[in-house]
């Protein structure tokens, strides 16, 4: 699978978050590219990644409730109507669009009834039209709220919740969730010092283990279902 991240920022090399997210991108696999910096949009070349991509991320700080001016003009001047759908053959159709927004204010100013008066989904409902009309698969977005906040803990679960956003299968089950750690988990103990690769293994041993018990726990309770339904 080939993601296309699509970062929105006027002030990147400022911005602890989009460095933070720059800095946990997977080795392999991702195209990311800072619409900022671009002068004028290559309108053939950004529709041909398009094309290329499997999966597209548009990432961005939540700014006045709507997305950034930079990703407000390449929608505008990369997505016209004649690719999106005028001629009939929705090159975008079946690809999948994600969103990885931040806010400055906590999750709950975002719930009905919070400060903000609006939930994030009603925020975001332009882009997910966009994806309804282009024929793709609309994600659960990924929001960060407050991450000058966060501690470390936080913030190391947030690398392995971004990665997965980026790269893990959909939908978000635990079987996918258990096939993609199983695949990081041994690239991770490759990677290793030969002093650190015993404790790796034994790591890599003990989830496989869980792992098939966790599987035969499943194919268990689905023949008690099978059983129940007779």
């Amino acid at each position: 699978m080939t993601t296309l991240v699509l970062v929105a920022h006027p002030h990147l090399e400022d911005s602890t978050s989009q460095q933070f997210f720059k800095a946990s991108l997977p080795a392999t696999g991702v195209t990311w590219e800072h619409l900022d910096a671009q002068p004028a949009f290559d309108i053939a070349a950004e529709q041909d990644q398009l094309r290329q991509a499997d999966r597209i991320i548009f990432q961005f700080p939540l700014y006045w409730y709507a997305v950034p001016a930079s990703l407000k003009a390449w929608e505008d001047t990369v997505l016209t109507r004649t690719f999106v759908y005028g001629d009939h053959r929705y090159p975008l159709a079946g690809k999948e669009l994600g969103i990885v927004v931040t806010t400055g204010m906590p999750a709950k100013a975002f719930q009905r009834g919070g400060v903000e008066g609006q939930t994030l989904d009603a925020l975001l409902a332009p882009l997910a039209a966009v994806a309804h009309r282009a024929r793709m698969t609309w994600l659960p977005t990924l929001a960060v709220h407050q991450f000058g906040y966060l501690t470390e803990a936080q913030k190391l679960a947030l690398v392995v919740d971004y990665q997965r956003y980026l790269t893990q299968p959909q939908p978000d089950t635990l079987a996918n969730r258990q096939a993609w750690f199983a695949d990081r988990l041994a690239s991770m103990v490759q990677g290793l010092t030969p002093e650190q690769r015993a404790t790796g293994e034994l790591i890599a041993t003990t989830f496989d283990d869980h792992r098939s018990s966790l599987d035969e726990l499943t194919d268990t309770l689905a023949m008690i279902k099978e059983t129940e339904d007779d």
